[in-house]
């Protein structure tokens, strides 16, 4: 057995000297897989929702009730999870969540009618609101300091390559019918068994819960030079939701909130409603989703240039630029008028606004303490989730009443502008030690 090393330390410490690793990077593929599996279950069944209507007779308004029920039932299912993993670890919840959510998926793809098939969307987004809460603080506490918010941008990555995979899958299996795209995204769920096999538990939850060895059992496989040291931790008692807003976290929660529910309304009320927009404009349904694919490449150079400049410039700055540059993208496509002005408007939008959403993910879980983060991170993405759940309706009810494309998308890019004013009052994280 290896002596313990008589230095008393922060566990935040313990990863400042620490190397990225090969193993960090087999950490990074579960976790990364994880996060196209999310990005996959929201969007998968929009670019085939044109198959929802004739199969069970409903219009656009109940389509959109389909497309809304895997966030309507990870709304509780984030509150829920998130003070899970503060108690029962990281790696328990990112297992379980995901390996239910794949059974509660493929039951769903053989849903009678439409009240059990929401209800079971409702049933399978609970389940993965587990894997989608803990993903990124997971990763951020097993990542060397001046490592994470490059790491964790790459990360975000997973969503982009998400979205092409639902493009992919409604291009070439969508003539099958809807259930077999589901059926794809059930099988997605095995994938927990990779991490439960590459993904080690947090040392940052391990020494909050005062199993120091096992703390420094993680840490030596992650070739940390302070494995040996005893740790302290910011605090040992487990977060409960109402310390959120007590002392100094009040304000950056009430402020954290607000940001991650008008970020998401801009986001997922275009995302949403996209190829009908488009349709709008005079494109087909296959253009559409062409159109999709290509703004979905163009957020990959927009993470992997945001990666590049937070280490550099910090959280902040690069998503305040960002954010802004994205609604100048979000102006240029509202009004353009020919189909080149359209594609160059969105390209700039998902170019910047993806790039201001993988600063967002890494920013967004260092706010709390280990004792709170997973707790922290589920608020926030419940704000999120109850954006995505109100925008599909919020956008059909102004389409239903032939508001027209502009108006619609200025709508949209409003809660952009709220978004970059929200984050001003912010901290900066870059280069923090996590608690």
């Amino acid at each position: 057995m290896t002596a313990v090393d008589s230095r008393t330390i922060p566990i935040g410490a313990a990863f400042d000297r620490m190397p990225f690793t090969r193993r960090h990077v087999l950490i990074a593929l579960a976790l990364f897989i994880a996060f196209v599996i999310e990005s996959w279950e929201q969007l998968a069944l929009v670019y085939v929702s044109g198959d929802l209507g004739p199969a069970f007779g409903i219009d656009e308004a109940g389509v959109g009730v389909v497309l809304s029920a895997v966030a309507f039932g990870m709304i509780p299912g984030v509150l829920v999870w998130g003070p899970v993993a503060d108690r029962a670890g990281r790696k328990p919840v990112a297992f379980w969540s995901l390996l239910a959510y794949g059974v509660i998926a493929l039951a769903s793809a053989f849903a009678p009618n439409l009240v059990v098939l929401v209800a079971l969307r409702v049933a399978s987004g609970l389940a993965l609101a587990g894997v989608y809460t803990i993903t990124f603080p997971y990763f951020l506490e097993l990542l060397p300091t001046r490592s994470r918010g490059r790491a964790a941008v790459y990360l975000s990555i997973g969503w982009p390559i998400g979205m092409l995979a639902a493009i992919g899958a409604s291009t070439t299996l969508g003539g099958l019918g809807w259930h077999v795209v589901v059926i794809a995204s059930a099988a997605a769920g095995l994938w927990a068994f990779a991490i439960r096999a590459w993904v080690p538990e947090s040392p940052y939850w391990l020494a909050a819960r005062g199993r120091q060895e096992e703390a420094r059992a993680v840490l030596r496989a992650l070739n940390s030079p302070d494995a040996e040291a005893t740790f302290t931790v910011a605090s040992e008692r487990v977060g409960r939701p109402l310390d959120l807003f007590r002392g100094g976290l009040a304000r950056i929660t009430v402020v954290m909130l607000l940001l991650n529910f008008v970020f998401n309304w801009g986001y997922w009320g275009l995302q949403t409603w996209l190829p009908t927009l488009l349709q709008q404009k005079g494109l087909t349904l296959s253009a559409s989703l062409g159109f999709a694919a290509l703004s979905a490449l163009m957020m990959i150079p927009g993470y992997v240039s945001a990666s590049l400049l937070t280490g550099r410039f910090g959280r902040k700055k690069v998503f305040l630029v960002y954010v802004v540059a994205a609604v100048l993208g979000g102006l240029w496509f509202a009004t353009a008028t020919s189909t080149t002005g359209l594609y160059l408007g969105n390209f700039v939008l998902s170019f910047f606004s993806l790039g201001a959403w993988g600063v967002w993910n890494t920013w967004n879980g260092e706010f709390y303490p280990t004792a709170l983060r997973g707790t922290g991170y589920s608020w926030a993405t419940a704000a999120q989730l109850v954006a995505t759940t109100v925008a599909p309706s919020a956008v059909g009810a102004l389409l239903a009443h032939a508001t027209g494309f502009t108006a619609t998308m200025l709508v949209i890019n409003a809660f952009m502008v709220a978004t970059a004013l929200l984050a001003v009052p912010l901290p900066e994280t870059e280069g923090r030690e996590l608690e």
